[in-house]
This record gives structure tokens, sequence and C-alpha cells, in this order.
């Protein structure tokens, strides 16, 4: 025979505190209708009684489950790890729940991932910087409500991102008042609107420059991960660059590690910059000059922007962060021949 269960459930409560079932419902699940007196005595029934509310229950009786799900392109990467831990932070500090999804930097993956987890979820955060933009418009409709991360602001959702174009700049602009003037920018994600900001950045630092002066940058198609780096360091050597400008700091650091390798010293034959300023970016050998992405800012931003709309709140205007650059030993004057 099977033994009855000891725990006290929602009729004991309402017996308790003399209420009707659907009174206790109210009062534990806070809806302001309940006579404050009479929520006191149900929530001191509950506490006499030990009883807590199943929380897949109350999800029912809400409509809300308390959780939100976050769609990012790659876990192993350590920006996105950084966002989601600001992100995650904030979340549980508001209650709430954090559901993550990796795409695999697969785009067919990214939109089945967040229709999937947006039916169990009361919201999406989306990280999508590779996802074309008319693609993007015609899935934010059926994820409301939903954030975007790095993003341009045209977006029919709040967008919460960081200035790259910017960051790029401040890299450019260090090389060159080293003395700098032929570089590689080795090219990552090339659908992603951030590798365009880089891009537009760049191009933007060659044309302030004039005919006598001129700065030249060669940019070499690479990846977003060390192996990347790693796989076009004779390009690199072939290309008779002072100055490499890596799309982030994985591919810098794969770089680094091929050209020890083959004895090329950095930064005297060759200099080296990094963007995200990942933690163990200071710890290469040397350490990595490279645009600080305040990603775990990022993440606490996106949660902001999500609980305003989960909560009624004023909607939030696109916000853009600012990268900061880090100079560190990768960086030198060229050496004269």
């Amino acid at each position: 025979m099977a033994r009855e269960s000891s725990r006290p459930g929602i009729t004991d409560v309402a017996k308790l505190a003399g209420v009707s079932l659907s009174t206790v419902s109210r009062a534990m699940n806070g809806n302001p209708t309940v006579d404050p007196a009479l929520a006191e005595r149900v929530r001191a029934a509950a506490a006499e009684l030990g009883y807590t509310a199943n929380p897949v229950a109350r999800s029912l009786v809400l409509g809300r489950t308390q959780t939100v799900a976050v769609v990012i392109p790659d876990l192993e990467n350590p920006t996105f790890q950084a966002i989601l831990r600001g992100l995650s932070r904030a979340a549980t500090a508001d209650g709430y729940h954090v559901l993550v999804a990796d795409s695999r930097e697969d785009l067919d993956e990214e939109h089945a991932l967040a229709r999937a987890t947006r039916l169990r979820t009361d919201g999406v955060i989306l990280c999508a910087p590779r996802m074309p933009e008319e693609e993007l418009a015609t899935l934010l409709p059926a994820l409301s409500p939903a954030v975007v991360i790095n993003r341009g602001p045209q977006i029919s959702a709040p967008v919460v991102g960081a200035d790259y174009g910017s960051g790029m700049r401040e890299i450019v602009d260090h090389l060159t008042s080293l003395g700098h003037r032929r570089l590689v920018y080795l090219a990552g994600a090339t659908r992603s609107v951030t590798h365009k900001a880089r891009q537009d950045a760049i191009a933007a630092a060659v044309s302030g420059f004039d005919r006598l002066d001129r700065l030249e940058v060669e940019e070499i198609t690479a990846g977003v991960d060390f192996d990347s780096g790693t796989a076009v360091a004779d390009q690199v050597l072939a290309s008779g660059a002072t100055a490499v400008i890596a799309y982030n700091d994985l591919v810098a650091m794969g770089l680094l590690s091929a050209l020890t390798v083959r004895r090329v010293e950095v930064p005297g034959q060759l200099s080296i910059t990094g963007f995200d300023d990942i933690p163990s970016a200071a710890y290469t050998s040397p350490p990595l000059t490279t645009a600080a992405v305040p990603a775990v800012d990022l993440g606490a931003a996106a949660w902001a922007a999500m609980h305003a709309q989960l909560t009624g709140g004023e909607p939030t205007p696109a916000l853009t962060l600012t990268p900061t650059l880090v100079v560190r030993g990768s960086t030198s004057a060229p050496r004269e021949d």
C-alpha cells in the first residue's frame, strides 16, 4: 500500500487559514486584489505548515515561467561566457532563471533554438551578430519580448551592444602612433555586423592619411578561434606587414603561438593586437594589447532591458558601451632595418 505524502498542500493551508483554495493561490502569488490582512493570514498558515508553492503549478497560474532564454553562437568563446555571467547574475538577483542555448555558429540552428526556447520561457535574449537583417526582422515578432545583443539600433527590439568601430579605431591609432604603416587585419566572422564595424573603422583610418604618409591595411580571412590564428601565420609573414590586428583575442593568441614556433619575435619583428580582452589575454607571452569589451556589463544591460519588458517598466533605449584600449607587451614601434 502506498504511503500518504506528509508534505502539506494548498488544501491544508486553506483549511488552517479558513479561506478558499483560490484565495490561497492568489495570496501566495502576490495578487494585489487580496485583502492585506487575509494575505498575511494565508502566509502565516503556509509558514506554520512549511508549505511552499509548486513552481510548475505557480507558472500555470501566473502564465509565467520566471525563466528567460539566451541564445548565443559559441559557448566556448570567453566573451560570450562573460556576457552570460553578467546576465545570469542580474537575472538571479531579480528571481529569474536563465536557460542557455548554443547555436554553434549555425544560423539554421539559431532560428530553431530561438523559437523552441521561447515556447518554454518568458522571453528570449538573442546574441545573433551573424544573422541577416531581414531574417532577424522576421524572427523577432515571434520571440517577443526579446532583447538583441550587438546589432544596430534599427532593430525592432531593445538592443545592447559594444561600439566595435570605436575599439578598432583606437587599436589602429595606437599602432600608427608607434609608426606602423603596413598592417594586416585578420577578419573573423565576415557576415557579422561587428566585422562590418571593424572594417568601416579601418577604412576611415586609411582615408585619414594623406598620400605622403600612406597607411596600408591588408585583409586576410581567418576565423574566430585559436586555430584560425595559427592557420594564417605564413600568410601574415608573407604580407610584409609590421603589425597585425586580429579579429579577437583567440585569433591573436593562435597567431602568437604559431609565431613562437617559427621563432618570430613579438613585438620586435611583428606587433600583434587582439580584441575583447578575455581573461587569458593578460597572460600570453608577451601579454596581448587589445580592446577591452565590457562583456559582463553588456550581459547585465541585456537583462535590464528584458526585465523592463517583463514587468511593464519603461522601454529601454538602445545602449552602446565603449571598449577601452589596453596596451601591453605585444606591440611596439616597428624595427628599423
